[in-house]
């Protein structure tokens, strides 16, 4: 059975994972990304780097995947304004 704290933490975190999802579809389908700030993406990324690295320090696999994901989901969408502001 799990831990009160670990499951706590594994529904925090996802949902703050899965967050990520409405703005890539919308990215995905309306090539709109003028209105999203490359300077948050990038210092988020740095952020969820960071918690990934933090998360395999202290061998937490809920903190190592969720911020992996969200560490990807948000490089979609960094990949997508790229794409769309230099095509």
């Amino acid at each position: 059975m799990l831990h009160l704290e670990t499951l706590t933490g594994a529904l925090a975190a996802f949902c703050t994972t899965i967050s990520y999802v409405p703005q890539l579809r919308k990215a995905w389908s309306s090539g709109e990304t003028g209105d999203i700030s490359l300077k948050m993406l990038l210092l988020l990324g740095s952020g969820l780097a960071l918690w990934t690295a933090y998360g395999a320090l202290r061998a937490d696999v809920v903190i190592m995947a969720a911020n992996g994901v969200s560490l990807t989901l948000l490089g979609m969408i960094v990949y997508l304004k790229l794409r769309n502001e230099h095509p």
